[in-house]
């Protein structure tokens, strides 16, 4: 049988072009742990714990989460994980009803993760808004043609 693919850290912080400061930093807070370790000691990453920094990384970046939201988001996708694997292993219904109970919580609270972070970008895009009036007016008392120069730069 094949033995599964292991990193070195700094394989993997290459890889996914993240410090191995960062992983360390990650695994101090508690949000990533090694899958394993050498006879060495030193630190074995397999590819769950790969999948698993590329979502932190997802977090931050894309979602704009701390690394505190994120301790707490993973700790509930952690939880729906074992919740999961419990129900494949087959339980009562008593206990079923306890899991979908469960479930349906811990995806609440992660669905109020989100909606708070909307919330906060929805504030930011009502501030752009607002601003862009006020230029609009004051481009306006200045003879600028608007529809010129209104075309903001795209990324690359």
């Amino acid at each position: 049988m094949n033995e599964p693919v292991r990193y070195r850290i700094g394989q993997i912080a290459e890889h996914l072009g993240v410090s191995t400061r960062t992983l360390r930093y990650y695994e101090e807070l508690g949000l990533l742990t090694p899958s394993g370790y050498s006879t060495g000691g030193s630190r074995r990453y397999d590819e769950a714990d790969r999948a698993r920094i590329i979502r932190i990384r997802e977090l931050q970046a894309v979602m704009g989460f701390n690394l505190d939201e994120i301790k707490e988001i993973l700790g509930s996708e952690d939880r729906l994980g074992q919740l999961k694997s419990e129900v494949h292993k087959g339980v009562t219904p008593n206990r079923h009803q306890a899991i979908v109970a469960e479930a349906m919580r811990l995806n609440a609270q992660m669905q109020e993760q989100v909606r708070n972070k909307i919330a906060v970008l929805e504030t930011f895009e009502a501030e752009l808004k607002d601003k862009e009036v006020r230029y609009r007016a004051r481009a306006a008392e200045l003879g600028v043609d608007v529809a010129a120069k209104a075309t903001a730069p795209r990324a690359r």
